[in-house]
């Protein structure tokens, strides 16, 4: 009895806690019922879909512009946010009162919050072209803008792709953006001719500095045009573009900045589009984006894990505040396609997706129907998010299972091991900290056990 007493009041160290979560609006997000992020939030909160908001994105973590907060004893009220958060404690409060949930590594590290941020997105519509900063600008933005840059931390991410998505990420190679200036006047247009000649005349006897300069200075200059040119520049890519229609097909990236130029008319992230990669996503597959690299997602939805920050470079395809000289100092300007992850299977029923960050990894976990598995110990918390499906949880000390459905998010602690048993078949994921940063002088991590 005293056990279950303890559970119910939320202090035994390795029992999950449910948690209610935040949902941002945002014009770039999918409208009412279109939209994964609105689904799951209405599920996890108990409020209806509201049938004209872009559901943007769904927030599960510690960060104070999108907390969760942890549900004990059945607590919902009724809320604007589907519950009465005066009366929930966030995570962030809760963890730092029970630090051990962390385990001992990842507080030496970090100290008493939790080091990733994991969210869903619902992409309708561009967003902007951006980049960001690394920690030690990350330090100094905040410093010097604290309303704008709101944290101190780096914010590397990584999305994994629930649909078909696409995105723009890092600079395209020296081959391709010869050809650009080749196929592109109106980049001439707007860089001149000193410039693009520069990127012309790049050999194999350049070194990577002096291209990387070469390749930073051609767009930073394209970034910092006048608006009348930028205006006149895309306006007449434009026309060339659809008259160009009417007797060829269109490249994917031709396509792709007509497309913009509907969403963002006369904006010079419509140009600077050209420069960087076009990657397109097949569910299941992740794109990684480490500090000061250019991207912008563009369409689908995502499942997305980062460190956790909020800040922000951005430069184009957006009404927002664009820090265009800083972002053109900070990019690495490394060039060429990006790493597509397609995950490392586990087992039979789950992916590990792993990118080159100390702070998260994303397990993608497809349990088909009556199945029961034990989910491996890990050395660190984890965040659990039901994305199709239900069934129960349950850890080794609890007196029964928690029912988890479509909507079910759960903050597990560390070194708790974890059944699911499903009833019609589950779609779950898990966001922890990286497991090689935990696993540095421990013994390999036990893969689950389908029961």
């Amino acid at each position: 009895m005293e056990q279950e007493a303890t559970k119910k009041n939320g202090n035994i160290e390795n029992e999950p806690v449910r948690l209610r979560c935040s949902v941002q609006y945002s014009d770039w997000g999918k409208i009412g019922k279109d939209s994964k992020v609105a689904r799951l939030f209405s599920l996890n909160s108990g409020l209806e879909i509201e049938p004209s908001r872009h559901s943007a994105e769904l927030w599960m973590g510690t960060h104070e512009s999108g907390p969760s907060y942890v549900v004990e004893n059945g607590q919902i009220g009724g809320g604007s946010s589907g519950f009465d958060s005066a009366s929930l404690k966030t995570l962030k409060s809760w963890i730092s009162e029970n630090p051990s949930v962390l385990g001992s590594k990842v507080v030496e590290k970090w100290g008493t919050d939790l080091p990733f941020l994991f969210k869903v997105l619902s992409v309708a519509k561009a967003l902007s072209i951006q980049a960001h900063p690394d920690k030690e600008l990350a330090s100094a933005l905040h410093k010097a803008k604290p309303k704008l840059y709101r944290d101190d931390n780096h914010k590397p991410e990584m999305a994994l792709a629930l649909t078909e998505f696409e995105a723009l990420c890092g600079f395209v190679s020296i081959e391709e953006l010869k050809d650009l200036l080749h196929d592109v006047p109106e980049i001439i247009d707007l860089v001149g001719n000193a410039e693009a000649n520069e990127v012309l005349l790049i050999n194999e006897q350049y070194d990577e500095n002096r291209v990387k300069a070469i390749l930073q200075s051609i767009f930073t200059q394209l970034m910092t045009a006048s608006e009348n040119a930028i205006t006149e520049a895309v306006s007449k890519m434009k026309q060339r573009l659809n008259m160009d229609t009417k007797v060829r097909c269109l490249t994917d990236k031709e396509q792709l900045v007509l497309r913009l130029e509907k969403q963002y008319p006369a904006d010079i992230g419509v140009m600077s589009a050209l420069f960087l990669n076009y990657v397109k996503l097949n569910p299941g597959e992740a794109l990684y984006l480490g500090a000061n690299e250019p991207h912008a997602y563009i369409s689908g939805e995502c499942i997305e894990c980062m460190a956790t920050s909020d800040n922000v470079v951005r430069a184009g395809l957006t009404p927002k505040y664009r820090d265009v000289q800083i972002l053109c100092s900070m990019l690495t300007y490394k060039q060429g396609f990006p790493e597509i992850l397609q995950g490392v299977l586990l087992n039979p029923y789950t992916k590990r997706y792993l990118p080159p960050f100390d702070e998260f990894e994303v397990d993608h976990c497809i349990l088909p129907q009556g199945t029961s598995a034990i989910l491996p110990v890990v050395q660190g918390p984890s965040i659990f998010l039901v994305t199709a499906g239900d069934g129960t949880m349950q850890t080794r000390t609890g007196l029964s299972g928690e029912m988890i459905s479509e909507g079910s998010v759960l903050f597990v602690p560390s070194n708790t091991e974890i059944t699911v048993t499903t009833r019609e078949g589950m779609q779950l994921f898990r966001a922890g900290v990286n497991s090689k940063f935990l696993s540095e002088n421990e013994a390999e991590e036990v893969p689950f056990v389908t029961l």
